[in-house]
């Protein structure tokens, strides 16, 4: 009888994955489990939360550390990319990025460009301002997802978007931020409800237990998003090559 062998469940997941890719692409479950083993790495998965809020421990720090929390425990590192208090200019249009995939403005948004690429997964967090994102995060995932057009250093990456609100405009804060993920063709985490948390103040937001499940519930579903795409992607699947852009303007 051979030796039994303890695997984690992340391990577990992957060799799932590898049978059933190998099955459908009909290399047979054997043969996809034999190559997985001969380039299998545990490699550690990254996700950076960022917080868009002035407030660097505020009411969405306290909804982003949650998910970090539960993301930790699935054995995923995790970073706090914080906005800031600076003031963060808008996009000008000027058409620096499409070559150089940075901004000419040297700020938060280049910082946070600089270290995209180290990361398997995001989380874009903001608090609500007039039933929107702040304004400072607004110009910064402007000017960071047109930049990342030259690159492409975030497509096929999980994404998640959280709000936090005292009332209200979470719903419509949420819309705005799904937008940018969806442009850059990452694939979006869902929840158990739409990720958001209630309250002024740190301590309210952590009396808000639905809210704090929603984003544990969101942590869970982004882990294991990330386990099957890195499942895949040791198999041998990666993400598919886009064809070229085709631009069609209505107005000729």
């Amino acid at each position: 009888m051979s030796e039994s062998k303890n695997i984690t469940r992340r391990d577990a997941i992957k060799y799932i994955g590898a049978t059933a890719i190998g099955t459908g692409l009909g290399l047979g479950s054997a043969a996809a489990l034999n190559n997985m083993n001969s380039a299998f790495t545990n490699r550690k998965m990254k996700v950076l939360l960022v917080n868009g809020s002035p407030n660097k421990e505020g009411c969405t720090f306290t909804a982003l550390s949650e998910i970090a929390t539960t993301l930790n425990f699935n054995g995923i590192e995790t970073e706090i990319f914080q906005v800031g208090k600076r003031p963060i200019s808008g996009c000008i249009a000027c058409g620096a990025c499409s070559s150089e995939g940075r901004c000419f403005i040297n700020d938060r948004v280049n910082e946070f460009l600089d270290i995209a690429g180290n990361y398997d997964g995001f989380v874009f967090g903001s608090p609500v301002h007039f039933a929107a994102m702040s304004g400072s995060m607004t110009s910064f995932m402007d000017r960071a997802f047109f930049c990342a057009r030259a690159s492409d250093i975030m497509a096929g990456r999980p994404a998640a978007t959280i709000a936090s609100c005292r009332r209200s405009g979470s719903t419509t804060t949420l819309d705005q931020l799904n937008k940018y993920p969806i442009h850059r063709g990452m694939p979006l985490v869902p929840s158990q409800y739409w990720p958001m948390v209630y309250g002024n103040r740190p301590e309210e937001v952590r009396q808000d237990s639905e809210g704090l499940q929603i984003m544990r519930t969101l942590a869970q579903n982004m882990a294991w998003m990330m386990q099957c795409i890195e499942a895949g992607r040791q198999a041998g699947i990666f993400y598919p090559e886009r064809e070229p852009r085709v631009a069609t303007n209505f107005i000729r």
